[in-house]
């Protein structure tokens, strides 16, 4: 077995258990948004700040010991795109919520039977792909990534936050500047989470965290370390879930030309670990569309999803675990930008229910967020 099939194997091997532990746990970021947002529950939005402490904690322990060179990642060139965080994000998070569910999530319902899912998750990998190589990618190339800043003429060699605090202070000592960022931020999404103690009698939500966040420390290793190869080496990545989905169309329909990839073995290996936990707990159900608005709504979802998840370089995973485990600026924008996204939708949603018109809801939010004065009763 050559380097790239090894490193995929293990690929489909941690996505698998990924999946599986997701399905059972009911692991979700748009549910997390949810639940803190409708119910002020943060039970899952810690397991999933959970997830974000340990990958930090163990993906900075690797590069510092020289194990892998998270430089060599996506996050942490010099090309700083700031304006395809922000809107990539915003995109990525109203269109998880229109579709019930990020990247990871609907890989997970996909695997339970979900056929809306399965139709959002199409809808992403087209886009994703129009968005990377097609019709949608003129408008990001020639305007969004027009914006991007080259930090070498800042003198700065990556976009982490350790190096913009050494550009903006002058502190010489740029490692330890590092090693203090990473314990802090690593540590400060730990102890955020268990320090809760409702969470920490969640068996699931703090299994979830802690599992989820050692696989995305495995992806590392699994790319960094067993795929370190002079001669056949595989780029260095951990798990993300919106340009991996495009990629894996594009093998589906040219597989006789194609070779499989990390990123495409883990998105089989998502799928099948939740298969095979809903076939062995009987959670197995097709479920489809109730309403042409609820296809339109998942299309659209998924839409934005892809749309937006290129524009930010990842999804709620890629760049909310994955890209701030290597304390990249772009992941933490692209996070909270996300998660600002989700919670401004299910607002506006909360409101349409009570028939208001699109344009009522939204000024209803933004009253409700003081970012515009309310009405005077007449």
């Amino acid at each position: 077995m050559d380097n790239v099939h090894r490193v995929a194997l293990a690929g489909f091997a941690i996505a698998a258990g990924f999946g599986a532990i997701a399905n059972k746990t009911n692991f979700c970021t748009m549910g997390a948004v949810s639940d803190w947002v409708n119910m002020g529950d943060k039970g899952r939005l810690r397991a999933w700040f959970l997830a974000i402490g340990v990958a930090i904690l163990g993906a900075q322990f690797m590069d510092l010991k020289g194990m892998i060179n998270l430089n060599h990642s996506i996050y942490l060139t010099t090309n700083f795109g700031w304006l395809g965080h922000l809107l990539g994000g915003l995109c990525f998070g109203i269109g998880m919520t229109l579709a019930s569910g990020c990247g990871q999530r609907t890989l997970v319902r996909v695997g339970m039977g979900n056929m809306k899912s399965l139709v959002a998750a199409m809808m992403l990998a087209i886009t994703a792909y129009m968005t990377l190589r097609g019709l949608l990618a003129l408008p990001r190339i020639d305007y969004i990534e027009k914006t991007n800043i080259d930090l070498t003429l800042h003198q700065m060699t990556n976009q982490s936050i350790p190096s913009f605090i050494v550009a903006a202070t002058g502190i010489k000592n740029a490692l330890l500047v590092h090693k203090v960022v990473a314990m802090v931020m690593g540590l400060g999404f730990v102890l955020f989470s268990v320090g809760d103690r409702d969470f920490r009698r969640s068996f699931d939500n703090m299994f979830a965290g802690l599992v989820i966040g050692a696989a995305i420390v495995g992806a590392w290793y699994v790319t960094g370390v067993m795929g370190k190869n002079d001669f056949n080496p595989v780029p260095l990545e951990s798990f993300t879930f919106v340009a991996p989905i495009g990629d894996t169309l594009e093998y589906l329909m040219t597989y006789t030309g194609s070779t499989i990839n990390f990123g495409i073995a883990a998105m089989f290996g998502m799928v099948f670990g939740s298969f095979v936990y809903a076939i062995a707990t009987r959670q197995f159900r097709i479920e489809t569309f109730t309403s042409k608005a609820d296809m339109l709504r998942y299309l659209f979802g998924g839409a934005l999803m892809g749309f937006g998840g290129v524009l930010a370089l990842g999804c709620t995973i890629g760049q909310g675990v994955t890209g701030m485990s290597t304390l990249a600026l772009g992941s933490l924008i692209t996070l909270i930008c996300m998660i600002a996204g989700s919670a401004l939708t299910q607002k506006v949603q909360y409101y349409l229910l009570d028939e208001l018109g699109i344009w009522h809801a939204m000024y209803s939010v933004l009253v409700d967020m003081h970012l515009l004065p309310a009405r005077k009763a007449a």
